[in-house]
């Protein structure tokens, strides 16, 4: 825990005593120095005269002087170190999914991510549900604008399943829970980097890179993610109706095409005040633009009647979203001696701004291949801006193995601001 000069600090020891500081490596020989902070002959002296005891604290920093460790050698075999985190983690009040252990959501979104948590249920639309109700999100235990597909899955160190949130969290989420992603941290000390790209199979790619620089005081990161995605679904749907006048059959099948492409930035600096204290900034800022196509044809009997019926329709929607979202964050953090023991003070900022448009156009034939009988046209635009500030400072101490104590406060606002047109054509032949 010492600093890049060799300074480190020891607390909650009484200035007056003699001690031994006993220093210890893996590879190297056992040293160890006695000293004292004050001289107890210099003390009393002082007392006797009656002198200013304050002249005494300048010894409170004590210089060693230079210490250096001699290599212990010893002749060893082969040596191979193993180690794994594993999959899922318990903890006190939630269960922890590394997602790093994941590899098959690698070029996904947070929401490729969700499939694979235990207890967390995702649809075929993508909608989320924990024990049967939607979950509030969260980013890195902060409220967050982002949705999951503007998350990318490399970004996401951990996701934490809260299914009974303590009074920490906001009370506003309902009886489903909290789910928060963790985004990668690096704080190595040194230079360090990755580079990532993919394809998939229809040819999009997925390209992204991460840097951590720390040196001395600062922490240095960045990084960003690109990626296309497209996908191509069908699907058949067979119905009969059977209750009222008359009874029908319904065939349907259909054929779905969405593809866009979403870019994630995050950077930010750590600055360590000393080994107990760290200031936090970072910012984040997401675009993306997502497409679809759907092609509908429903063809409909109409059973048990004198001169039978049958229709047919033709249906075509075309919709596109875009989405972006800007975020920035100042942090403090506060460690005390005991491991888990901490204090916590940030101010977090949201704001994303997405637009859609939807026209879903429908030709109505008597029969296949029959003469137009009509057709609707409807067309739907939506705009909204939303934005969250959050100020919030936490408390935690770790009681038992079992349980802990926690407090804070929290302030937040809310702004929502949304706006829907809707418009129908109607013709008929």
């Amino acid at each position: 825990l010492t600093q890049s000069n060799g300074d480190f600090r020891v607390e909650n020891i009484p200035a007056m005593g003699q001690y031994k500081l006993v220093i210890s490596a893996i590879g190297f020989k056992e040293i160890s120095r006695p000293f004292a902070f004050v001289d107890m002959k210099q003390v009393q002296a002082m007392r006797t005269s009656g002198q200013d005891m304050s002249a005494l604290l300048g010894q409170l920093d004590k210089d060693l002087g230079n210490i250096k460790l001699s290599i212990d050698q010893q002749i060893l075999g082969n040596v191979t170190v193993t180690t794994n985190k594993p999959l899922v983690q318990l903890g006190i009040d939630r269960k922890i999914y590394n997602v790093e252990k994941d590899l098959s959501a690698a070029g996904g979104t947070a929401t490729d991510i969700m499939r694979n948590v235990p207890s967390v249920n995702v649809d075929i639309d993508g909608n989320l549900t924990l024990r049967n109700s939607t979950p509030q999100i969260f980013v890195d235990g902060r409220p967050t604008t982002l949705t999951l597909d503007q998350i990318p899955a490399d970004q996401i160190a951990s996701v934490e399943v809260i299914t009974n949130p303590s009074a920490k969290f906001d009370a506003s989420g309902g009886t489903a829970g909290i789910l928060n992603i963790v985004l990668k941290k690096a704080r190595r000390v040194g230079y360090s980097g990755n580079v990532r790209a993919g394809i998939d199979m229809r040819g999009r790619v997925n390209v992204g890179g991460d840097i951590n620089v720390r040196q001395g005081k600062i922490n240095v990161f960045a990084n960003a993610n690109f990626g296309q995605r497209k996908s191509i679904s069908d699907g058949t749907t067979d119905r009969s109706t059977f209750f009222g006048n008359p009874t029908t059959d319904l065939h349907q099948v259909d054929r779905n095409i969405n593809e866009g492409f979403f870019a994630f930035g995050r950077a930010g600096f750590d600055y360590f005040i000393d080994n107990r204290n760290t200031i936090t900034i970072s910012g984040v800022a997401v675009r993306g633009k997502f497409s679809g196509d759907v092609t509908s044809n429903l063809f409909v009997d109409t059973n048990f009647v004198s001169g039978d019926k049958t229709s047919f329709t033709n249906r075509y929607s075309t919709s596109e979203g875009i989405f972006r979202n800007l975020g920035g964050a100042v942090s403090f953090l506060h460690n005390f001696p005991k491991t888990g023991h901490q204090i916590t003070a940030d101010a977090n900022f949201n704001k994303s701004r997405n637009s859609n448009e939807n026209l879903v156009s429908n030709n109505i034939y008597a029969v296949a291949n029959g003469p137009l009988t009509s057709i609707y046209r409807q067309f739907q635009e939506g705009r909204g801006n939303q934005q969250n500030f959050t100020v919030q400072t936490d408390y935690t101490n770790p009681l038992t193995a079992t349980s802990k104590f926690e407090s804070g406060l929290r302030l937040t606002q809310r702004k929502v601001d949304s706006r829907n047109d809707f418009r129908l054509l109607c013709i008929f032949h």
